[in-house]
């Protein structure tokens, strides 16, 4: 074939459009991209090599390609059988039905149950060929016809065949043994569902009764039955009178118009996209939801009915709550020093009330001390109150707060910087771990060992090395101590000009600084508790070297368990919020800019209002991770010391322990804790699309 010249490529390309397809197309590959093609070549025929010598990799390509061209070709497949409703509706509707014949055949022949099936291709495709040639005869029987009682008499005489067909053809060992009462139980609650439904929706009613009927007739007929004590005689009964019904209704059903078949073909399509995502959901989460509320009702072995025993167990045992010892939240540290924040930020918000107006507003001095001050009290009552709902609860707060905050500070700090996306990179590396992965990475970053061997856990390594530094009396400690104390002093000239200036609010990060960093000098220092890290004062006054017990040691172990979600999920808050503070239009930030804000008034007054919306999301995805948190837990201490969550105790209540009613009342408390957020974050983003 010849090669095609510029002017002939442009001249399909008269345009500037077509001009820079023809450079695009003429111009030399550079270096980079030949490399680059070269790697993607090699990566690929690496991939197949890989794949033909590793079984496992040839089989899961092969279910991959399998899924991806089935999922492709039911898509393609419908939307083509759609396009043939406008005009050629006899071949639709013998297509449509021979495919529900199809697929009826499967569930039959490919689970065993009728005879004939079995091992074998022929056998395996039996059922579905004759299933879809029986329901496609009445497919295109009653795409034929435009007279009533002919139609009636096509669709119930050919559901009866069927019917009966079925019957003879389920094998001895699944022949039902019917219960007459279950039956009329069932089928009269499945006609009063399918005619109230009918009724409100000011249809025929008779038509619900007839579908929804003829589903009760089979769930009490089939479904509650003892497979292998029927006979041939009730196998026909189970699966003809529902037949019938439906081919009762379906004979009742007339041949759309053209307009009415438009109508198809325009539904169809959103059916078509909407549909198997639907599908999917529906049996992938509503019907296990369902069958998990029903089972939280039952015992252990899912025998007898308790109605809310489950429940009440779960609240009532001290395991998963206890507060006997709220008291202790008034004495403890996190508390304390908490409580003295909030007074701080009273007294604050008084001085800026007195100024502005406004005691506590977004960005003021008050804001700083009233929410790290909340937090520490929240840690204080979470260190006093204990359980797997207390320790749920502590999750939530601590890591959604943290998550969110460093993942915004990270967003705003790091805007239009020099390395941005670098850094960005490597804070979001986290995300791509998986949470066992990130747990193991842990576990060996809070190891603590013997402490007459060196330390290889990193943390426990910095803690006793630091130890050694601050009890000790050589060149280093003096350098360390002479560092603290200029670190200190300037912080106090830092704080002196803010306050001698009147910024309070910028006095607020100074004066907390200068609090911790100053404490940490006195320490270090001995002037006052005789130096910081991990080490130990024997009874003959020597110094030995004392380690944490990160994961063991309660209270606050929870609290390092938190650490690994926060480092995984502060990268996603990050990459969200950054994304939001460069969609906050320019125009807003310089107009307030001519009006005098400076950098902190602009963050906290416009862009910090532009991006609430987005903040909201964020914390509500983080609430329903937190929430259903498991694989932290179950790989670091498997719920021991006291670090128990719901999702690991529901695993261990229902697949260790064998107590499976336990185990879906707990299912079922996550799903209700996590159900409320989800409803506001839905309700919000309908309104903001709105």
């Amino acid at each position: 074939m010849d090669t095609l010249t510029s002017k002939e490529i442009a001249g399909d390309h008269p345009d500037k459009e077509g001009a820079e397809v023809v450079q695009r197309l003429t111009r030399p590959r550079a270096p980079g991209e030949i490399v680059k093609l070269a790697l993607g070549v090699v990566a690929f025929i690496g991939l197949i090599y890989w794949a033909v010598v590793e079984e496992k990799i040839r089989s899961t390509l092969i279910t991959v390609v399998i899924a991806v061209a089935a999922s492709a070709g039911l898509w393609i497949g419908a939307n083509l059988l759609f396009n043939n409703v406008r005009d050629k509706w006899e071949r639709f509707s013998a297509i449509a039905f021979g495919a529900i014949g199809a697929v009826f055949g499967i569930v039959l022949h490919g689970n065993l149950v009728t005879l004939g099936s079995g091992e074998g291709f022929f056998t395996w495709v039996l059922g579905p060929l004759v299933g879809a040639a029986a329901f496609g005869a009445i497919g295109i029987g009653l795409a034929l016809s435009d007279d009533p009682n002919r139609r009636l008499a096509i669709a119930v005489g050919g559901s009866a065949v069927i019917g009966v067909a079925i019957g003879v053809l389920i094998r001895e060992e699944f022949q039902p043994g019917l219960d007459p009462v279950a039956i009329a139980v069932y089928t009269a609650i499945g006609v009063a569902i399918g005619g109230g439904l009918g009724a409100l929706r000011k249809r025929n009613p008779l038509h619900g009764a007839l579908i929804v009927g003829a589903l009760g007739w089979i769930f009490g007929a089939w479904g509650g039955a003892d497979f292998g004590d029927g006979s041939l005689a009730t196998s026909i009964i189970a699966a003809l009178v529902p037949a019938l019904a439906l081919g009762y209704r379906l004979g009742l059903t007339a041949n759309p118009g053209y307009r009415e078949r438009v109508q198809i073909d325009t539904r169809s399509r959103a059916t078509i996209f909407v549909g198997p995502a639907l599908l999917f959901i529906f049996i992938m989460l509503v019907v296990p939801t369902i069958r998990t509320a029903y089972l939280s009702l039952l015992d252990r072995d899912s025998e007898a009915f308790v109605e809310l025993e489950n429940y009440g167990a779960v609240f009532t045992d001290k395991n998963s709550l206890d507060i006997s010892n709220w008291t202790n939240m008034f004495t403890s540290v996190p508390f304390v020093i908490g409580a003295v924040l909030l007074l701080i930020a009273v007294g604050v918000g008084y001085v800026m009330r007195q100024r502005t107006g406004r005691a506590v507003e977004l960005g003021n001095a008050t804001s700083g001390p009233l929410v790290v001050g909340a937090l520490l009290v929240s840690f204080g009552i979470f260190t006093a109150l204990r359980g797997t709902l207390i320790n749920n609860l502590w999750w939530v707060v601590v890591v959604t707060f943290t998550s969110t905050a460093m993942g915004l500070a990270i967003a705003v700090l790091a805007d239009n910087r020099g390395g941005e996306r670098i850094a960005k990179s490597i804070i979001f590396m986290p995300m791509a771990i998986s949470l066992v992965g990130a747990s193991i990475i842990w576990r060996f970053v809070y190891t603590a060992r013997d402490v007459s061997t060196e330390q290889t856990g990193v943390l426990n390594a910095l803690w006793v090395g630091l130890g050694r530094l601050s009890t000790g009396s050589g060149l280093p400690t003096l350098i360390s101590t002479i560092v603290l104390g200029l670190a200190v002093l300037g912080l106090i000239v830092w704080l002196a000009r803010a306050l001698v200036a009147r910024a309070y609010a910028r006095a607020v990060v100074p004066a907390v600084l200068t609090l911790l960093v100053g404490w940490f000098f006195i320490r270090f220092a001995g002037i006052i508790g005789g130096g910081v890290g991990g080490f130990r004062i024997n009874d003959d006054g020597s110094i030995s070297a004392q380690t944490v017990f990160f994961v063991q040691e309660t209270p606050y172990n929870n609290f390092w368990l938190m650490i690994i979600f926060i480092w995984i999920q502060t990268g996603f808050s990050m990459v969200i919020l950054s994304a939001a503070i460069k969609a906050v239009p320019t125009e807003l930030i310089e107009a307030a800019k001519i009006d005098g804000a400076t950098d902190s008034q602009v963050f906290w007054r416009v862009t910090l209002p532009q991006i609430a919306t987005t903040i909201g999301v964020v914390v509500t995805t983080l609430i329903v991770g937190v929430m259903k948190v498991f694989d932290i837990v179950k790989v670091t201490t498997n719920g021991q010391f006291g670090t128990q969550v719901l999702a690991n105790q529901m695993f261990q209540e229902a697949f260790s322990f064998g107590d499976t009613g336990k185990g879906a009342a707990l299912a079922m408390l996550i799903f209700l804790a996590v159900l409320p957020v989800m409803i506001y974050n839905i309700r919000n983003m309908q309104k903001e699309e709105g």
